[in-house]
């Protein structure tokens, strides 16, 4: 052959072998930036498929008029908002946007309009829009700039509403008036802060309960004149230090609301209040665990609660009169949420998963206790016998103190003792919960993985004494309980000590980050899902509307004793102590861990020769919230377990 003819055909042949390269694997979205991942094949995302097409249903609002609900759910690639008119009905789409859509509400009287809260990008710049439901046609009612806006709060009689906005400068979020037939936002209340909120208006429309949130441990209520504009003290600040009040709620006695708090109790109570007497009386004693939310029926004569039993919810209804409560029957163990009334109080909607079965919403008949399912979600090609369940373990830390956590262990079909990865949850204050898997069932079943979330220190769920013990200069305590959880494993027998992987996100990804280097020599490897590196840069770079907020838990960055501390405890000045492969997932668009707390880490460790994998979306901010991204996270997260956890 002439070699003019042999260029060309050796050109043809590799174009042809790339090609069929790419048939073979997962090219990442344009919205997707990779570094060090390697190809993932095709049969890979073939055989997750299974475990990645399950989904959930939640509840939005209730109609107030036909009792017809709106659901989250999603059927494409971000969760949607969904019409349900009767149980088990067909769920009708009635949002088709890119970006996932939050919380809706219905125009209270008729109910003609939904307004509803989405961001772009997952910004968390969330605005209101308005959607008419008979055109389906959605209409911007706020800037549409970088300001939050929310928690929207309806005057009774449909003409207008209030809501939460940081518009005026960006940090500080502030009370605003808006008739959605005429949107244009008038400031009510000016206040420095960025953590103030509505709880509720009174019937006459004259009042509204504010909530001032300083941290997980201390929270203050307010009243609002708003014809005059004056605030004033519900519940007395000086002698509030370090107390929850919060939740609020105007009762059906005028002088009385109702709110929940943890003043002289470990655990948050339902209490009410009375504004004559200035008496607080409690009415969840009994129940030692935390009252995670309440709701009131609109005529305010029944009253429903939900309490955070060590990780399982459980539901109550109580005679708001009587202040006498029984236990929702005929519920299976799960967690529960959502809880709204229907307009004549017969009816109460809510959301309930178990860890068989993703979220669904269930309406409860206050009178019968009999509870009837709305919605059936699907679980994808997953079998009950493919779910794990979890179990509920214990173990002692450093210092004595118990910790505890759910250890979800991979199917009995595997033998030999198993790798594990621990899953720390974000927060700090949050909590792992006996929640179902989901997709994440594929490690135990496939993999043969075992699976731990731990609750350290910090978590909420066990009392405001445990959720205070890393506060500040106590920070590595919650590390050392991951320490002492690595002692745990150690002795079970069924599980395999030298194959441990750390994987958190947020302040998980910090606490995967600091094991990374505390505890190099006894795991395999990590990942770390937009997770603090250092928390003098996180502080600095946070969004203003919460680096007050955050500074009241992690400490001041502007305190030379608090920097130096941040400085010895940053996982980005310990570079030099992680060993093992790490893997690093980031949103561009985070307003909480901006990115820059991964790309610093990353170009660290490259720097200094470490494995580092690094995923990176343009489109997501504080987690994937758009399916492709998320299961492109998925297949690249498993590949990462078969390369160094499994082998």
């Amino acid at each position: 052959m002439k070699p003019t003819l042999l260029l060309p055909a050796l050109l043809a042949c590799g174009l042809f072998v790339q090609a069929q390269t790419a048939k073979n694997v997962v090219v990442p979205n344009e919205n997707l930036i990779t570094e060090n991942i390697p190809d993932i094949p095709k049969t890979l995302a073939t055989e997750v498929k299974k475990y990645t097409e399950s989904r959930g249903a939640s509840l939005v609002d209730v109609h107030p008029a036909t009792g017809e609900i709106i659901i989250g759910t999603r059927f494409g690639t971000t969760s949607q908002l969904h019409q349900v008119k009767q149980p088990l009905g067909t769920r009708t789409q009635i949002t088709f946007a890119d970006e996932p859509v939050g919380g809706a509400q219905f125009e209270p009287t008729k109910g003609e309009y939904l307004v509803y809260s989405k961001d772009i990008g997952g910004n968390e710049f969330g605005q209101l829009f308005k959607l008419d439901l008979k055109t389906l046609q959605s209409t911007l009612l706020t800037d549409g700039g970088r300001s939050q806006n929310g928690g929207v709060t309806w005057r009774n009689d449909g003409k207008g509403f209030y809501f939460m906005s940081t518009k005026r400068n960006g940090g500080d979020r502030e009370v605003y008036f808006m008739d959605p037939n005429n949107p244009n936002a008038k400031l009510v209340l000016e206040r420095k802060g960025g953590g103030w909120g509505i709880n509720d208006i009174s019937e006459d429309n004259q009042t509204l309960i504010i909530s001032e949130y300083v941290s997980a441990n201390e929270s203050h209520l307010w009243l609002l004149d708003i014809a005059s504009g004056q605030i004033s003290e519900l519940t007395d600040r000086k002698k509030s230090k370090g107390v929850v009040q919060s939740s609020a709620s105007f009762s059906h006695d005028p002088n009385q609301i109702w709110y929940v708090t943890d003043r002289d109790f470990e655990f948050k109570r339902l209490a009410s209040y009375n504004l004559k007497t200035k008496k607080t009386t409690y009415h969840s004693t009994d129940i030692p665990w935390n009252v995670e939310g309440y709701r009131l029926s609109e005529d305010k004569k029944t009253l429903a609660f939900s309490t955070n039993e060590a990780g399982l919810d459980k539901l109550y209804l109580m005679d708001a009169s009587t202040k006498t409560y029984k236990a929702a029957a005929n519920l299976p163990v799960g967690l529960i949420g959502g809880l709204r009334f229907t307009k004549d109080g017969k009816h109460l909607f809510f959301t309930q998963s178990t860890a068989k079965t993703s979220s669904d919403v269930y309406r409860l008949t206050v009178a019968t206790g009999s509870i009837e399912r709305w919605t059936q979600s699907e679980l994808g090609e997953m079998q009950e016998s493919d779910i794990s369940l979890p179990k509920a373990i214990e173990w002692k830390s450093f210092d004595g103190l118990k910790i505890s956590g759910f250890y979800y262990p991979a199917a009995a079909k595997f033998s030999g003792k198993r790798p594990v990865v621990i899953n720390i949850h974000g927060g700090p204050e949050g909590q792992s919960q006996a929640s179902f898997l989901g997709a994440s069932n594929y490690y135990t079943n496939e993999m043969g993985v075992a699976i731990i979330a731990p609750n350290v220190r910090g978590s909420s769920g066990f009392g405001k004494s445990y959720l205070a013990k890393d506060n500040g200069y106590l920070r590595e305590d919650s590390v050392k309980d991951i320490g002492a959880l690595l002692d745990w494993i150690a002795q079970q027998p069924e599980l395999d000590k030298d194959r441990i992987m750390i994987m958190g996100g947020s302040y998980g990804g910090y606490m995967t980050l600091a094991t990374a280097f505390h505890y190099a020599d006894r795991i395999r490897c990590s990942v770390d899902i937009v997770g603090i590196s250092h928390f003098g840069t996180f502080l600095k770079n946070t969004e203003e509307y919460r680096r007050d907020l955050r500074r009241v838990e992690y400490g001041d960055e502007r305190d030379p004793k608090m920097a130096a501390f941040f400085e010895k405890i940053a996982p980005l000045n310990n570079i030099d102590k992680i060993k093992k492969p790490l893997f690093i997932v980031q949103g561009t668009n985070d307003p909480r861990v901006p990115v820059t707390e991964a790309t610093q880490m990353r170009d660290k460790l490259k720097a200094n020769g470490n494995v580092v994998w690094y995923l990176e979306a343009k489109d997501e901010g504080h987690g994937f919230r758009k399916k492709p991204n998320a299961d492109y996270q998925r297949l690249a997260t498993i590949r990462f377990m078969q390369e160094y956890l499994l082998k």
